[in-house]
């Protein structure tokens, strides 16, 4: 499979931001915890120079837990600041005033020996699609101020948010970029559902899940759906169909639905806490 999607909006996107981040002290930048750095925007780094960073291991509570630590540790050690959120549940999101508040001491301080007192700091939230944006600043600002989905697109504009008077956010859409050099990167995204399904084969997508799962999470299918684990990922994906009784027409096995099945099942944490990438595979 190819993967990319860069739909007309994410150029008016990236131009936007571009303009913007003159205005801003702070670049919070969600990832997905699952894929910390396959879920992040290369251009993101190039946009957020010499500004203070701040990176949300967003969906923690749907990875390990032990390597959402190491990856926290990865980034620390590239000069981020760094936390584990879990925007739908509100996991983290208490601790976010103070640790922007630390990330932009610096700058601060800077305002503070000029005699500007109490000017807000300014964060611009940037992610891909999907990464949970929407929900995080919902989760912060404790009320609906943005629209959210559980698909990649909601957000089409920008607008700003004010939390309080030490904060203002801008919030962006999900930008992803032009060209993945690395499939590998387009297919992780795939899985967590970063790039529309309706592009995709998603039988192809749930048999490339299997294999990974098979690896690295050995006896998890099996648990799940009560099937044995076929060393052929297609048998494999027959046995979830019969599983969980998808059939067609004839009593054929429908395995385009049961690809369905699994995909969501994985999305949203009921397979229990994957993480799809490790430090090590970027060290």
């Amino acid at each position: 499979m190819h993967f990319q999607w860069y739909p007309g909006h994410m150029t008016k996107a990236k131009r936007m931001m571009q303009e913007n981040i003159k205005l801003i002290d702070l670049v919070i930048e969600l990832v997905d915890a699952r894929i910390p750095v396959s879920s992040r925007n290369p251009e993101i780094d190039e946009l957020g120079k010499n500004k203070a960073r701040l990176i949300l291991l967003n969906k923690s509570d749907l990875a390990e837990e032990k390597w959402n630590d190491a990856w926290a540790e990865y980034f620390k050690g590239k000069g981020y600041s760094v936390l584990k959120v879990n925007s739908r549940k509100g996991g983290g999101v208490k601790s976010i005033q103070g640790v922007i508040q630390e990330a932009c001491k610096e700058k601060i301080e800077r305002d503070r020996k000029r005699g500007i007192l109490n000017r807000p700091v300014r964060a611009m939230v940037v992610g891909i699609p999907n990464v949970g944006k929407s929900t995080f600043i919902n989760a912060l600002a404790g009320k609906a101020c943005t629209k959210t989905g559980n698909k990649p697109g909601v957000t089409k504009g920008k607008q700003w948010i004010r939390l309080n008077k030490n904060v203002e956010l801008l919030d962006t859409p999900g930008i992803l970029w032009p060209k993945f050099e690395d499939q590998t990167v387009g297919l992780r995204l795939a899985f967590i559902g970063s790039i529309k399904d309706e592009i995709l084969n998603t039988e192809e997508l749930a048999m490339e899940l299997i294999g990974f799962l098979k690896e690295k999470y050995t006896g998890i299918l099996k648990d799940k759906y009560q099937i044995e684990e076929a060393e052929d990922h297609f048998e494999c994906l027959r046995s979830i169909a019969e599983s969980r009784h998808c059939l067609v027409r004839g009593n054929e096995l429908d395995t385009e639905k049961a690809a369905k099945i699994l995909l969501d099942d994985f999305r949203n944490g009921r397979l229990g806490k994957i993480t799809l990438e490790f430090p090590e595979d970027y060290a």
